[in-house]
C-alpha cells in the first residue's frame, strides 16, 4: 500500500441516469436503462439510432453564462462535475495551497462535437463565421486546463486521450501524484460529449454499435448472449482525491480509499482486444500488487462490459486469469446497461459507482443481462442488486488501441 494513502471524499457525476450524487444513486437503484433514439441530431442515415443523453443540462447553472458560451459541451460537463465534486467533498479551495491542488481528466474525443458544428459554419459562411475560440476547444487538454483556469488550481494538470480507458487512467495517475507527494488534492475523472453525426457515424461505419433500434432500452446488454454492440453515451464524472491524513483532519466524509492502479497495452489491434486477455489480466495483477492485497480479497468487480461481441468474452478470460479460482466467487456486474458507453468518461463514472457502492453497501446489477453468454461465465450480481459491502472492489476500463486500466478501491477510511 502506498506510503501516502489516498481517499475519495467527493463525487461529481453528470450522467444520463442522474446529475449529482443523490440523483445518480437513485438512477442506479432504479436499475433500468435510459437509452433511447438520439435527439441531438437526426440519426436516420446510420445503422444505429440509439444513445444515452444527459437531459436538461444547463451550463449556466454551473458557470457564468459568458464562460459557458466560450466552452464546448465536454468542458461544460467537466466544470459542472468538478463543482459538484468539490461541494460534495466540502472542500474550501480558498483555504487550500492551490499549488498542491491539481486536475487530471480523460476524454477520448474532447471537443469534437463543437469542432463539427464550427466546420458546418465554415462551409456555410467561410472562415469569418467560425468561433475564434475553436482552436482552444478542439485539443483534448482543454478539459483539465479549463478546470484549472476556472478554479485557479496550479498543481499537476493532464488530460489524456487514451480512448475508453481515459477516465480510469486520469484517476489512477492522480492517485499516484498524491502518493508520490506531488499534490495533496486532485480533481480527477473523465468527460465526453461525442453525440454529433461525425463521431457517431464513425463508430457506426465500423459496426461497433448496437442496431436494436426497435427496442432501445434493451440495446446495451453487457455479457448477454443477445448483445450486438455498444450504445454511445455522454457525460462526466469528477472525483476529489485527497491525502488521507489531511482529509481526516478536516473532517471529510470518506467514500472509499483508492489503493491500486494498473495500466498495460495489448499491442495487438486498434479495435479488437487481444483474444487471450493476457494484458488485461496483467493490468489487474499490477493493480493488486500496487494495492498490496491478494486476489482473494476482491469482493466485487465493476467490469468494463461494453456489450460488444469481442470485448465481453475477452474481459471474462482476463478476470478469470487474474483472479484464478476466486473468479468463481467474486460478484461481477457491467453497468453500461444503464447509461451506455460514455467512452473516455466511462471509467470515471464507474469509479464513482464503486465509491458509492462501497459507502452505501449495495452493488448494482447488470441491466438487461437476461441470457448470460456461455463464453462470459462469471458470478453476476443478481437482478435487484446485492446488499453487500465488499472490503475491496475492482473496476476495469479497456479501450481502443488495446489500453487496459484497473483500479482497486478499499471500503472505509
Amino acid at each position: 500500500m502506498p506510503e501516502r494513502r489516498v481517499v475519495i471524499t467527493g463525487l461529481g457525476p453528470v450522467t444520463p441516469i442522474g446529475t449529482g450524487v443523490e440523483d445518480f444513486w437513485a438512477g442506479l437503484r432504479r436499475a433500468r436503462s435510459v437509452v433511447r433514439r438520439v435527439t441531438r441530431f437526426d440519426p436516420t442515415p446510420f445503422r444505429s439510432h440509439l444513445a444515452a443523453e444527459v437531459d436538461g443540462f444547463e451550463p449556466a447553472t454551473w458557470m457564468e453564462p459568458r464562460r459557458a458560451k466560450r466552452l464546448d459541451r465536454c468542458s461544460q460537463f467537466t466544470l459542472a462535475a468538478a463543482r459538484l465534486a468539490i461541494a460534495d467533498a466540502g472542500l474550501e479551495l480558498g483555504s487550500e495551497d492551490r499549488d498542491r491542488v491539481g486536475a487530471m481528466m480523460g476524454s477520448a474525443l474532447g471537443g469534437v462535437e463543437f469542432a463539427e458544428r464550427e466546420h458546418e459554419k465554415y462551409l456555410a459562411g467561410g472562415v469569418r463565421a467560425v468561433e475564434p475560440g475553436l482552436a482552444l476547444t478542439v485539443f483534448v487538454g482543454a478539459s483539465s486546463c479549463n478546470l484549472a483556469i476556472e478554479l485557479g488550481i496550479s498543481g499537476p494538470n493532464i488530460t489524456n486521450g487514451m480512448s475508453c480507458a481515459s477516465g480510469a487512467i486520469a484517476i489512477g495517475e492522480a492517485f499516484h501524484a498524491i502518493n508520490r507527494g506531488e499534490a495533496d488534492v486532485m480533481l480527477a475523472g473523465g468527460a465526453e460529449a461525442p453525440l454529433s453525426p461525425l463521431s457517431f457515424g464513425a463508430f457506426a461505419i465500423i459496426r461497433a454499435m448496437s442496431t436494436r433500434n426497435d427496442d432501445p432500452a434493451s440495446a446495451s446488454r453487457p455479457f448477454d448472449q443477445g448483445r450486438d454492440g455498444f450504445v454511445m453515451g455522454e457525460g462526466a464524472a469528477v472525483l476529489v482525491l485527497e491525502e488521507r491524513e489531511r482529509a481526516l483532519a478536516r473532517g471529510a466524509v470518506v467514500y472509499a480509499e483508492l489503493v491500486g492502479y494498473g495500466l498495460t497495452n495489448d499491442a495487438h489491434h486498434m479495435t479488437a482486444p487481444r483474444p487471450d486477455g493476457r494484458q488485461a489480466a496483467r493490468a489487474i495483477r499490477i493493480a493488486l500488487e500496487d494495492a498490496g492485497v491478494p486476489k482473494e480479497a476482491i469482493g466485487y468487480v465493476n467490469a468494463h462490459g461494453s456489450s460488444t461481441p469481442l470485448n465481453d468474452p475477452t474481459e471474462t478470460i482476463a478476470i478469470r486469469a487474474a483472479l484464478d479460482g476466486h473468479a468463481e466467487r467474486v460478484l461481477v456486474s457491467g453497468t453500461k446497461g444503464y447509461y451506455g458507453h460514455a467512452l473516455g468518461a466511462s471509467g470515471a463514472i464507474e469509479a464513482a459507482i464503486c465509491a458509492l457502492a462501497s459507502r452505501r453497501g449495495w452493488l448494482p446489477p447488470s441491466v438487461n443481462l437476461r441470457n448470460p453468454d456461455p463464453t462470459c461465465e462469471l458470478n453476476y450480481v443478481p437482478d435487484g442488486g446485492s446488499a453487500l459491502t465488499p472490503e475491496f472492489l475492482l473496476s476495469n476500463s479497456f479501450g481502443f488501441g488495446g489500453i487496459n486500466a484497473a483500479l482497486i478501491f478499499r471500503t472505509g477510511s
